[in-house]
């Protein structure tokens, strides 16, 4: 009985952590002694140290490549899908640190995307482009300009859709070369937080609506017996039949994808806070409790796909490991299991304190905040390099721990 008790009290805990969204929680950490403090510190630190060495620029700092020191900065195009992670990643330092020369860099960044918002949907990406910037940037400010830039972006994205298929289009792009009639991708599975904030900040019901088809399009066909995920499901443009699920970013069709995993995770996490519709919470159960299965024993970070062929000999993937644990810092919060929420928490805070070492931070060696992160294997890009958008769940994840540190 008194086990059964202090479950139900942790979780009680851990829900009301979800509903303290807006407010900064500084006591001690009941799990574990990770100070929360001294990680945030440090991703302030390299943030500092970044903007010292890119100086006034107009281009976003992408990546770090394996032994090398310094970012190499994209432009800002609407081809280039990360770049709404840099912006995103000073908003969250800001958020920890109060720090207006951070505040200046995260509005000065954030700017620079908004021609993205004046064109034609190029594909899916506009979510992490501009919810990861100006959503943060909103959520902070308060800025009605914003507000009506992440309105403009839902509306573009939303034009992607393919009512007959049910989901929104990935790549127009890989139609001709790979025929690919009409592609879904499963990071698209995070572009459909912008589409329910809009929904619910003044856009049009569609776009709900158009958010929950895709999820309930994608959990459909999207994904094998076990909850393993296609990179890529093909569907017929005229019928809306699925055609096949393929990689692209994996090792093999059939193989698990570590990254892809992760966006599922996180997607299902976002459907359900936002539809409450309980198979939703059931599936994101089911991904989550595979990728949880399927780690390497004692290890927290995955290597780049789980099922390639020369583990222990294959490389990790950092970038997986901070969207897991972010993800399952808000689902349990939102778990209607009070065993599974404490499995989850557990696994969240597992990921941060093993990211949060001196195997995977950067520390000295560059100014990013993590190692040890796997882009495009099959294309041999961005391998066991710093990549702005493990930085950016990290840093996301440390900003909801400290709030909910239990």
């Amino acid at each position: 009985m008194k086990k059964i008790l202090l479950a139900i009290s942790i979780f009680i805990s851990m829900v009301s952590c979800a509903d303290k969204a807006n407010h900064s929680n500084t006591g001690n950490n009941a799990v574990s002694d990770f100070n929360i403090d001294k990680n945030l510190e440090y991703c302030h630190n390299q943030v500092l140290r970044s903007l010292n060495e890119i100086g006034d620029t107009t281009m976003i700092a992408r990546n770090i490549l394996n032994g090398e020191r310094q970012w190499n900065l994209y432009p800002m195009v609407i081809s280039e899908w990360t770049v709404g992670f840099w912006p995103g990643i000073l908003w969250y330092v800001y958020e920890s640190s109060n720090d207006d020369k951070i505040k200046e860099s995260a509005i000065h960044y954030t700017e620079l995307l908004r021609p993205l918002t004046l064109l034609p949907a190029y594909d899916h990406d506009l979510g992490f482009q501009i919810f990861c910037s100006y959503g943060n940037a909103y959520r902070l400010t308060g800025k009605e300009e914003y507000k009506q830039i992440i309105l403009n972006a839902a509306d573009t994205l939303a034009t992607l859709f393919n009512p007959t298929v049910g989901t929104i289009l990935s790549w127009p792009r890989e139609i001709e070369p790979n025929n690919w009639p009409h592609n879904t991708i499963m990071d698209n599975m995070i572009n459909l937080e912008m589409l329910y904030w809009a929904a619910k900040n003044g856009g049009g019901s569609e776009l709900y609506d158009i958010a929950t088809k895709h999820a309930e399009t994608t959990m459909k066909y999207h994904f094998r017996e076990d909850g393993g995920n296609y990179h890529v499901a093909v569907y017929d443009t005229i019928t809306g039949i699925f055609l096949k699920g393929v990689t692209h970013q994996g090792y093999a069709d059939s193989t698990l994808w570590a990254r892809g995993q992760a966006w599922a995770i996180y997607g299902y996490t976002v459907v359900y806070r936002e539809t409450k519709d309980k198979k939703f919470l059931r599936f994101a159960e089911k991904v989550t409790d595979l990728y949880l299965d399927r780690l390497p024993e004692g290890e927290n970070v995955p290597y780049w796909d789980f099922d390639a062929p020369n583990i222990p000999n294959e490389p990790k993937d950092a970038s997986a490991a901070a969207i897991v644990a972010s993800a399952l810092l808000e689902l349990s919060g939102l778990e209607d299991n009070p065993e599974k929420a404490i499995t989850y928490k557990k696994a969240a805070i597992n990921m941060i304190e093993e990211l949060s070492t001196d195997k995977y931070q950067s520390r000295e060696a560059n100014p990013a905040f993590l190692l040890h992160s796997t882009g495009h294997w099959p294309n041999k890009s961005e391998i066991d390099a710093s990549i702005n958008y493990a930085d950016y769940y990290y840093i996301e994840a440390l900003v909801r721990y400290k709030k909910c540190p239990i």
